[in-house]
């Protein structure tokens, strides 16, 4: 379980690396947070944050299954914005068991 510092690191990496993209790219993420919002009230009566892990997941992955393009592309984004705030924290990428080195593959292990 990350506790909130964690929490709080994952969320900082993340507005840098958003920060940094055009504000058309911000606003579709925006838009696409929403709809995620507006889902999980259709489909389960509550706001996404809300949601059990079970609920959340199956929310999720159904987008990332669907047969829409765009929210498959989507989830597949925000996805990647959330591994950038879990492996650029050390210790949380340890307990992952995650050993990159900035060396690459010819570093040693």
């Amino acid at each position: 379980m990350a506790t909130d510092a964690q929490w709080a690191a994952l969320e900082a990496a993340v507005e840098r690396a958003v920060s940094a993209k055009p504000e058309s790219l911000r606003r579709q993420l925006a838009g696409l947070m929403r709809l995620l919002d507006a889902a999980a009230r259709i489909r389960y009566g509550r706001r996404l944050e809300r949601l059990s892990s079970v609920q959340r997941l199956a929310l999720l992955t159904g987008m990332a299954e669907s047969r829409v393009l765009l929210f498959r592309r989507g989830i597949w984004g925000l996805r990647t914005l959330v591994m950038l705030g879990w492996y650029t924290q050390p210790e949380v990428a340890a307990q992952l068991g995650y050993h990159a080195s900035p060396g690459g593959w010819s570093a040693p292990r």
